[in-house]
């Protein structure tokens, strides 16, 4: 597996954001309002994997408290880094949506219900760059460190 690369997390918020914005522009009228049930779900899977990106790095670097702590097991090692790559990347495209609702609500900001959107929207698309950096930070602790007895 390689690591996650910015052209495809990029692209993977430009595309989905372009096409929320055209099919906003035939159909905004028809939808409810935007909860903010996103805010705090995208906060809270950040943070589970902040912390759980930095207790897997302390033990893949043998920084535990307790010196007799288990070795990391490979496998879960391997999942991890697939969560945080995946997670980066659903997030991406969440922002991306989110992205495409303030692109189309930027003009509409004078009506009330647009506006309560636009800041929904807005800070839904905050938390899920959050959780974007996050998912990276779980993919990069998952990385194997270098011994340094193997430099050529």
């Amino acid at each position: 597996m390689k690591a996650s690369r910015a052209p495809i997390l990029a692209a993977l918020v430009i595309v989905p954001a372009l096409l929320v914005w055209a099919l906003l522009r035939v159909s905004y009228s028809d939808l409810p309002p935007l909860p903010w049930t996103a805010v705090p779900t995208l906060l809270l899977l950040a943070l589970g994997e902040i912390v759980t990106a930095a207790g897997l790095r302390n033990r893949i670097h043998h920084k535990t408290a307790a010196e007799k702590a288990r070795p990391v097991d490979p496998l879960a090692v391997a999942r991890m880094a697939v969560l945080g790559k995946a997670s980066a990347h659903a997030a991406a495209v969440l922002a991306g949506i989110f992205g495409g609702f303030m692109l189309f609500l930027t003009g509409e900001l004078d009506k009330s219900t647009p506006r309560h959107d636009f800041t929904v929207s807005t800070a839904s698309a905050v938390a899920a760059l959050i959780l974007v950096g996050a998912g990276l930070y779980l993919e990069w602790c998952c990385r194997i460190p270098e011994d340094p007895g193997d430099r050529r």
